[in-house]
C-alpha cells in the first residue's frame, strides 16, 4: 500500500502538470560533469523533486553506439541532482522512464488535467455519460528525454529512438539550430506517428517563459520556429483505457529538453 505521506507527494507531482529533467548547462567540454535536477511544476520553472516519491525503472546515457546504464549512480533515494562524467565530443542523449504509479483523482481536478492536456475525447466521452466531476483512477509513468552537446562535434544521436510507449524525437540536431530556424518534432506513441495530440513547446529565455500548443499532423509531426535561445521543452500527454486492474486510465506523459544558444 502507498504511504498517506507518499500519495501526497504523489499527487502533488501529478498535479504539477510538467515533469523534466534539468542540467546545470546545455553545453560542456569533453571531461566535464553533466549536474541534471529532477523537476515538477508549471510554467517550465518547478522545483526539485526526489526519486523515491517516482522511483526510476531507466535511466541511460547514449551517446552514438555507446549506451551506459546510469540506475546505478541512484545510491539515495533522497537525492535531487545527479552528476554524470562527460567523457566523449559529440551530442549526447539521457534517458528516463518512471515507475508505473497508481493515483486517484478528484472529478473536477481530473476534467481540469483533461482539457490543460488537450485529452478532448475523454473529456467528452466523461460528459456524454455524464459522469463530468466524479472521481478518476489511472496509472501514471513519466517517459523524458535531455539533449546536451559536449565539444563542437554533432552527431545523429538526437535521432535514436528509446522505445518509450510516448517518445519526441526532434527531426534536426537542436545544437544546429539558432535563432529563427524552422525544427519539427515527430511524436510517436507504442511506436507510430501519433495524430491529433496537443502538444506544447516551451522555452524559458530572460526569467520568462512562453509556450505553444500545436496539434500533431498525421504524420505525428508539430513544425515550430526557434524564436529566442535559451532553455526548451516539449512535451506531450496520452491517455488511453487502463489494460491493468484496478485502475480506469493509463497516462503516459513525454517530454524532450535541449538547449539553444
Amino acid at each position: 500500500m502507498i504511504s498517506t505521506g507518499l500519495l501526497v507527494a504523489l499527487i502533488t507531482l501529478v498535479q504539477a502538470h510538467e515533469l523534466w529533467m534539468q542540467p546545470d548547462k546545455f553545453t560542456f567540454k569533453a571531461g566535464e560533469n553533466l549536474v541534471v535536477s529532477f523537476m515538477a511544476g508549471e510554467n517550465f520553472i518547478g522545483a526539485p523533486w526526489d526519486l523515491k516519491t517516482h522511483r526510476l525503472t531507466k535511466l541511460e546515457l547514449k551517446q552514438q553506439t555507446k549506451s551506459t546504464n546510469l540506475l546505478d549512480l541512484l545510491t539515495s533515494p533522497e537525492r535531487k541532482t545527479l552528476t554524470i562524467p562527460l567523457k566523449d565530443e559529440g551530442t549526447h542523449l539521457l534517458l528516463m522512464q518512471t515507475e508505473n504509479t497508481f493515483i486517484e483523482l478528484e472529478g473536477e481536478k481530473f476534467d481540469e488535467y483533461l482539457k490543460e492536456d488537450g485529452l478532448d475525447e475523454i473529456y467528452a466521452l466523461r460528459q456524454k455519460t455524464n459522469i463530468l466531476n466524479k472521481p478518476s483512477s489511472e496509472y501514471y509513468s513519466l517517459h523524458s528525454k535531455l539533449l546536451v552537446q559536449v565539444g563542437s562535434h554533432t552527431d545523429d544521436t538526437f535521432r535514436k529512438v528509446a522505445g518509450f510507449p510516448i517518445e519526441i524525437i526532434p527531426e534536426r540536431n537542436p545544437y544546429m539550430l539558432k535563432k529563427g530556424d524552422p525544427v519539427r518534432f515527430r511524436i510517436l506513441f507504442e511506436g507510430k506517428p501519433l495524430f491529433g495530440a496537443k502538444v506544447k513547446v516551451w522555452n524559458r529565455f530572460n526569467n520568462r517563459t512562453t509556450i505553444q500548443n500545436i496539434y500533431t499532423e498525421k504524420s505525428g509531426m508539430i513544425e515550430t520556429h526557434i524564436s529566442n535561445p535559451g532553455r526548451w521543452m516539449v512535451s506531450v500527454v496520452k491517455m488511453v483505457p487502463s489494460k491493468q486492474d484496478g485502475a480506469e486510465w493509463q497516462r503516459y506523459r513525454g517530454s524532450l529538453v535541449f538547449g539553444v544558444e
